[in-house]
C-alpha cells in the first residue's frame, strides 16, 4: 500500500471518529485545534497529515526526521508532492499548490521535535502540531486513528466552507451593465481574508468557456484546466493564470492582477514565461490599471519581445475587458451560470467570497 492508498483507506473511515477510544485527551484537543486553523494553517495540516500517513505505514521512522539530510531520516516533501498534496486535492480537502513544506516555517532543517526552532505563526498551532508528533512517535501503533481524527477535522472544515451559489431566478433581465456593476462590487470588497485575488481570474475563466466555443480565433483549442492560484508567478509551473491551448502547444495565455498595477516587473516576467511556453499572445489584465511611471519602459518591453519572440503582449484593466469580451458572446446567463459553478466549487475562495456572491446575485440580478 502506497501512502495515497492509505490516505484514501483512511478517509472513508473519517466521517465520524465516535469509535476512538485510545486516543489521549490533550492529542485530540490539539488536533481539534488545528483544525479550527486549518484554512490558514494549511501548510502546518499537510504537513501533519503528509507524516502520520508516513507513520502509519512504517511505524520503525521517526517521522519528525523529515528530511533525508538528517541521521535516519527521509523526505516529507518528497512524499507530500507526490501523494499527499495531489490526493488531498482530488478530495476536495485543504491543501497547499504544491506541498506544505513550501511553507518556510516549516522547511527548516531541524527535526520536529517540542524545541523546534522553525518560527510558525501561530504559537498555539505550534505547541499543538509538535505535542501531536511527540504523542505519536511514543504511540506509533495510534497512526492510523491520529490520521482519522485529523481528516475528520479537515471534513469539517470543508463543510464550513461550502456555500451553495444561488441561481438564477430571471435571467433574461440579464444586462452587461449589470454583471459588471456585479463583479466591480465583488472585486472591490474588503473580505479581510486573502483569497480575493482569484475572483477575476475565475471570472475570465468563466468567459473564455464561451468565447473558445463561439470564437473563430479559437477553432480547434482547448481551455486548460484553471490552476491554483497560491504559487508565485516566478514559481508557478503554468504560463498564466489561464492558459489555451492548440495541438498540445499553448496558443494564448492571461494573467490577471487584482491588486497589483502593471509594472515593468510583470511584464519581465511575462517574457521569461514567453520565452519558456511560446505563446501567440499574452494578456496582462489589472484591476488596478498600469504604474504611470513604467508605461515607457513597458511599450519597449512590448516592443522588443514582439520582434525577438513575435509574441503580442497585451495590457489592460480587468474590468473593460470583460465589458468587451461580455459584448462578444451569445448568452450572458451561462457565463453567470459558469462563474458561480466555479466559485462554489473553487477550494481556494473563502465561504466569505461565496457568500458575497449570493448577496450580490440577490441585489443585482433579482
Amino acid at each position: 500500500m502506497n501512502h495515497k492508498e492509505k490516505l484514501l483507506e483512511t478517509y472513508e473511515n473519517s466521517f465520524t471518529v465516535n469509535d476512538i477510544k485510545n486516543i489521549n485527551t490533550d492529542t485530540i484537543e490539539n488536533i481539534k485545534l488545528i483544525g479550527a486553523k486549518i484554512s490558514s494553517q494549511k501548510g502546518v495540516f499537510t504537513v501533519l497529515t503528509t507524516l502520520v500517513t508516513h507513520k502509519s505505514l512504517f511505524p520503525a521512522q521517526d517521522v519528525r526526521k523529515h528530511q533525508s539530510s538528517m541521521v535516519n531520516g527521509f523526505s516529507g516533501r518528497t512524499i507530500d508532492t507526490s501523494y499527499i498534496t495531489p490526493t488531498l486535492k482530488e478530495l476536495g480537502l485543504p491543501s497547499m499548490a504544491e506541498s506544505g513544506w513550501l511553507t518556510r516555517s516549516l522547511e527548516q532543517p531541524y527535526e520536529y521535535t517540542l524545541d523546534y526552532q522553525g518560527k510558525i505563526s501561530n504559537k498555539v498551532v505550534k505547541k499543538a502540531f509538535l505535542e501531536t508528533l511527540d504523542y505519536l512517535e511514543k504511540n506509533s501503533d495510534k497512526a492510523t486513528n491520529i490520521l482519522r481524527l485529523i481528516l475528520f477535522q479537515a471534513i469539517e472544515a470543508k463543510k464550513r466552507a461550502t456555500v451553495e451559489i444561488k441561481p438564477l431566478e430571471n435571467p433574461e433581465n440579464l444586462t452587461i451593465e449589470k454583471i459588471i456593476n456585479a463583479l466591480e462590487e465583488q472585486f472591490s470588497f474588503n473580505y479581510e481574508t486573502h483569497g480575493g485575488s482569484k475572483l477575476p481570474v475565475i471570472a475570465f475563466y468563466a468567459i473564455y468557456k464561451s468565447l473558445i466555443n463561439e470564437l473563430s480565433r479559437y477553432n480547434d483549442c482547448t481551455l486548460e484546466e484553471m490552476g491554483s492560484h497560491t504559487a508565485s508567478d516566478r514559481t508557478s509551473k503554468s504560463s498564466g493564470d489561464i492558459e489555451i491551448s492548440k495541438n498540445d502547444n499553448i496558443f494564448e495565455s492571461i494573467e490577471i492582477k487584482l491588486d497589483k498595477e502593471i509594472d515593468s516587473n510583470i511584464i519581465r516576467i511575462a517574457i521569461e514565461k514567453i520565452k519558456k511556453f511560446n505563446p501567440e499572445r499574452y494578456y496582462v489584465l489589472s484591476y488596478k490599471g498600469t504604474k504611470e511611471s513604467d508605461k515607457t519602459e513597458i511599450a519597449d518591453l512590448i516592443t522588443e519581445i514582439k520582434i525577438e519572440h513575435g509574441c503580442q503582449i497585451i495590457i489592460n484593466g480587468v474590468t473593460p475587458t470583460l465589458k468587451y469580451y461580455l459584448r462578444l458572446i451569445t448568452s450572458l446567463d451561462e457565463f453567470i451560470e459558469n462563474y458561480s459553478e466555479s466559485i462554489e466549487i473553487d477550494k481556494e475562495l473563502k465561504k466569505t467570497h461565496k457568500e458575497k456572491w449570493n448577496e450580490l446575485i440577490e441585489k443585482h440580478f433579482s
